[in-house]
């Protein structure tokens, strides 16, 4: 658990078994991210056990996060500005390429920060209450929390554009429609959502979840020839392993569960 100048968790870390809870809590300033929140975001990402598998990430309040703590922009510096964004990108980019996948659990406000935080995961399950926005035009700033990259990757560039410069607010199901959720549920389901997908993503091998982590988002950068080439050196390398063995064998002795709807 890390703490603020006042003692209070900024974010709070819990373990069941396979699955890491980290939620923001912050729920005063409507989870504001401020850099104290992103370094105890890193600590709580450092002190995971081996045992966890999958994490959940979610929110204390009413709201997953409101974006950026702007109270920590007057007084920057440019360079100090450059500095501060590079430290959200360095946790962030642990969170997004660490050891193991992140399911974002969303409701409330998703906005500037909130929604770039939450770009970094790999599943985000979105309550009927979640409302996603990119404000920084309306402030007079710019993303500065990796939103310009990750949030463009997943909806594109015209999307995030038009966001940004018109102040749109996209619902819960907008937010399926365009590709910034996976999942909608209803007010207060999210946590069993999440909970059920993660016992899923907990069960796969570990290092299928791996590969997917690590090689699609290359593979989504490369040319169609070396992308090729890497995802045949990485399915070798990911069959090769005892647990996908074991779990092939269980396929084709029909012990293994068959393709099926959720």
């Amino acid at each position: 658990m890390s703490s603020s100048s006042s003692s209070v968790p900024l974010v709070l870390l819990r373990e069941q078994g396979s699955v890491a809870i980290l939620e923001l809590n912050r729920p005063d300033k409507r989870n504001a991210i401020s850099l104290a929140m992103v370094q105890a975001l890193d600590r709580c990402l450092g002190r995971l056990s081996p045992a966890v598998k999958v994490i959940v990430l979610a929110a204390r309040g009413e709201h997953f996060s409101a974006g950026l703590d702007l109270s920590e922009i007057p007084e920057m510096t440019a360079a100090q500005g450059v500095h501060h964004s590079r430290a959200w990108y360095q946790v962030f980019d642990r969170m997004q390429f660490g050891r193991v996948p992140v399911i974002a659990l969303l409701h409330g406000a998703v906005v500037g920060g909130g929604l770039e935080l939450a770009a970094c995961a790999h599943v985000r399950v979105a309550e009927d209450s979640a409302y996603f926005g990119l404000p920084e035009g309306q402030r007079g700033i710019f993303l500065g929390g990796s939103g310009s990259v990750r949030v463009t990757k997943l909806i594109g560039v015209s999307r995030v554009t038009e966001m940004m410069l018109t102040g749109r607010v996209y619902n819960a199901d907008d937010a399926l429609r365009i590709g910034l959720a996976h999942h909608t549920v209803p007010a207060g389901a999210g946590m069993t959502k999440a909970l059920e997908l993660a016992a899923r993503v907990a069960g796969n091998a570990e290092m299928s979840n791996f590969a997917i982590l690590h090689t699609l988002p290359l593979i989504a950068e490369q040319p169609m020839s070396h992308g090729l080439m890497t995802e045949s050196l990485i399915a070798a390398i990911t069959q090769s392993e005892p647990a996908a063995k074991e779990r092939v064998q269980a396929f084709l002795a029909k012990r293994a569960a068959k393709v099926a709807p959720l």
